[in-house]
This record gives C-alpha cells, structure tokens and sequence, in this order.
C-alpha cells in the first residue's frame, strides 16, 4: 500500500514550511535592526535648534485650562516661564490622564511633563524627576465659621460624615478608619456629576459637613469660599514633579538650575499669589439711589452703548457690577482690567489703547463691541434666549459654552436653551468624565462660576427693572 501523500499535499507541506521559515527569518531581521537603531536624541541642544518646547500636561484647576480665550493655570505659568529662560517658545499638548502623559512623554510626543507627577520608584525607570517639585499631602476641607469649631485632630473625625469621590481619598480615609479602629461615617459619592471641586462648594454652602482634597487644590478653592478650614491632614506626604526623558539629561539639569532661581522670582510669586492668595470674591454695593433712580456713576455711559447692541442700559449695568462693582481700578486674579474686566488682549482688539483699559468709556465701548461679536456666534438662537449664551461666553469665553452646547446635545436636552439645560453642562465642565468627552474641545472649566455669573446678572436685572425707570 502506499502511504505516501498525494502530490499537491506534499507540495502545499513544502510551501507552508518555506513560508514559516522565511517568516522567522524576516522577523529575527526585522527585530535586530529595531533593536540595533540608535534612539533619536532630542535633549535641550535640539530643542534650542527648533527653538520650542512641547510641555504635556491635564486639565486641571491648577494646571492647565482656558478662560475668557486665554491658557492659564499654576503649572502653565511656570512651564511658560521655563520656556522663557531657555528661549524657547512653549507648546501645550493636553494628555487624558497620567498614563497617557508618562506614554506620550516615552513615545516623544512632548520634551517635558509639566504637572504634579508622583514621583515613584518604577517612575525612576524610565524618567528623570525633575524642574518643579512640590510636596503635597490629603486634607479634609470643613467650614471655618457657623456652629462647630472646625476639627483639629484626626481622632475627631469619629462620628462624622466625609463625603469623597471614589479613588485616592475615599481609599485614604478607609484606611484612617481602619487605623482609628472605626467610626467614621465615610459617604462615597459615585455622581459623574460631581467632581471634587462641586464637593468643596458644598462644604462652603453647609450642604455637607466634610469631604477630602489635595492640599494645592484646596488652598486654591479658598480663594473662591473664604469660610472654608483646610489645616486638618490626614495622610503622609507625597513628592510630586515634573519629568523628562532619560535621554534628555541636559533638560532636566536646565529644569533642575531653574527651579532653585525661580522660586524666588518675581513672576513665580506673581503666580502663587493670582491662583494660591488672591481672593476671587468681589465686595458689593448696594444701588446709588433709588429715589434719584441711579445705579451708578457710570449710568450715562451704559444708556449710551447699550442702544448699540440692542440692550436695556439697566441689562449692562449688572454685567457690569458683576464684573467690577462699579470699580473702574478693579484688576481681576486673571488679570482683567477696568470697569467691565475685559482681559488685555479682548480690551486691545476691540480698539483700546494700551493704557487706557482703566477708562470707563474705553472699557464700556469696548465690552460692547465684544457683546455684539459674540452674538454672532449664537445667531441660531432667537432672543431674548441669547442673551443667556451671549453673557456665558463673556465670562467663560465662547470655546466652553459651545463645548457645553454639544454635551446638552449628546445627553438629549435643547442646545439652544440656556436655563436648566446647557447651563447644567456647563457646570460639568469640570468634571473630568466630561471635559474628556469627545466632543468638548476646550477641557476643563470651572463650570459653577458661569453658572452663577449668568443667574445673578438676570437675577439683578430683574430687581433693576423693578427699581430704577429704564
């Protein structure tokens, strides 16, 4: 009998082996010279040849985020001045996380990590630690005024209700409770809705009694709420930096030298005191005089322009005490000026001379013009229900508010409606599950702040069409 296999099978054996040994072949070439290739260097000599740095950074309240159409942020201003020593022009690449920023950062998507990154042993590997470092440690946040003395101790913490999303803080508390032996009444809030920052305005409001923060993002939201006690912590402390390669030892060194200067500089301390120090509250006054019908001094210039775009003169007068309180000196955290607090750069392209954005009838004129700009942007949306997008874009820029629009859109509500429905996606713009969608383009925001600037100027228009004759 003849066992051999026919001949197309035997040919088909012979090919597939011929085939496989060719693959391996190929693969053990193509892995050697993978391998055996020089990385690319790209340390400050180069960077200076391109004359850019690229810095990889997250949204955050203290890093990096847009408002009224500028970049700020602690991290962004310091990456800024790095730049500047260096003569370099500075990039921002905005990662999702800090996986993403350590893998960018590898895959030389960026030259520099500007953010708080904990520094860690397996960090060690692959990075150099360097350029800003800061030590920052877990605080529970609580009211400094009302009935209770605000606690003092971590023992006292038995029987209370902390509030904390889940993650670093709700882990940290489990385990104080675990080494106090129990007791504390640990409340983990899960609401995508919710973002650390909504629950430090809760605690300021009185709705809860405590949650838990990093001590640099508390610090910074006690220049929003001023009731509020951060002195409490509750964990060890933590290093955090900023990171290069390791095959950029010329950049970290640059990073390292700068860091010892800088800490002492002008600028550096001009930016602790605008995001760290500054309060973000304005004073208020109450209306000129009722019986003569005056709202302010400034009520002939807002008649004036207000005709321009359409407005009730009383309508401005509230953006106005809103932004300034009627200060024409008034100079905002941010840096925006005048009787109307346009930002610099918005006051000198609606025509202000340098100078000259302290001048109630440049900063009204000016803030007008931008008015009617900015409503050509929402020119689907009838009025008065404008009026509501118009006077969001001029707190938060426009960028948010059409972030906030798409986010109404996904979530089925009307894009083209302000109260109760693009106003409740602008508030979740600071929320991480949120700003990182798709379809937001401008990141983070503090979303509570134009929520409440919007509903107080309709709010205070009302009381001034009650008071004061149009």
């Amino acid at each position: 009998m003849n066992n051999r296999p026919p001949a197309p099978i035997k040919f088909l054996g012979y090919a597939l082996l011929w085939l496989s040994t060719l693959s391996i072949f190929f693969y053990g070439c193509s892995r050697k010279t993978r391998h055996s290739q020089t990385p690319v260097v790209h340390d400050l000599p180069q960077l200076k040849d391109s004359g850019r740095l690229v810095v990889l950074t997250l949204y955050s309240s203290t890093s990096y985020f847009i408002y009224r159409g500028q970049e700020m942020g602690f991290q962004y201003e310091l990456a800024q001045q790095f730049a500047e020593s260096q003569g370099l022009t500075l990039e921002v690449k905005v990662a999702r996380n800090v996986y993403d920023l350590e893998r960018k950062l590898l895959a030389g998507e960026g030259d520099l990590i500007a953010y708080n990154l904990p520094i860690t042993k397996e960090g060690h590997d692959s990075m150099t630690y360097c350029g800003n470092e800061i030590i920052t440690h877990q605080v529970i946040v609580q009211r400094s005024r009302g009935g209770n003395k605000p606690l003092k101790d971590v023992t006292e913490l038995i029987g209370k209700d902390v509030y904390v999303k889940p993650g670093k803080y709700y882990e940290r508390l489990v385990n104080l409770n675990q080494e106090l032996g129990g007791g504390i009444c640990i409340h983990k809030v899960t609401a995508d809705s919710i973002g650390v920052e909504d629950l430090i305005a809760q605690v300021s409001r009185g709705e809860i009694p405590y949650t838990v923060a990093d001590n640099d993002v508390a610090k910074l939201n006690t220049t929003y709420y001023p009731n509020l006690d951060i002195r409490l912590a509750i964990s060890f402390d933590q290093r955090s930096s900023w990171a290069v390669r390791k095959s950029s030892p010329l950049l970290a060194q640059a990073a390292n030298e700068w860091q010892k200067t800088n800490d002492a500089s002008p600028a550096y301390t001009a930016s602790m005191k605008r995001y760290f120090e500054t309060s973000k509250a304005l004073p208020h006054s109450p209306i000129l005089s009722l019986q003569k019908g005056i709202i302010s001094h400034y009520d002939d210039l807002f008649k004036k322009y207000a005709k321009k775009i359409d407005w009730d003169w009383r309508l401005l007068a509230s953006l106005a005490y809103k932004e300034s309180n009627f200060d024409t000196t008034a100079v905002s955290w941010a840096g925006a000026k005048g009787l109307m607090q346009l930002m610099p750069s918005t006051a000198h392209a609606m025509g202000v001379p340098a100078g000259k954005e302290q001048n109630a009838e440049e900063s009204v004129k000016a803030a007008v013009k931008y008015l009617k700009l900015t409503a050509q942007s929402f020119t689907s949306i009838p009025e008065p229900e404008r009026i509501y997008f118009v006077l969001a874009s001029y707190n938060s820029g426009i960028g948010h508010v059409l972030d906030a629009m798409a986010l109404t859109r996904k979530y089925g509500k009307n894009p083209h409606v302000w109260l109760d429905n693009v106003e409740k996606y602008i508030l979740l713009k600071s929320n991480e599950e949120y700003f990182t969608d798709s379809v937001c383009k401008y990141g983070y925001f503090r979303g509570a702040e134009t929520y409440a600037f919007v509903r107080d100027i309709m709010g205070r228009y009302e009381q001034y069409k009650k008071k004061i004759k149009p």
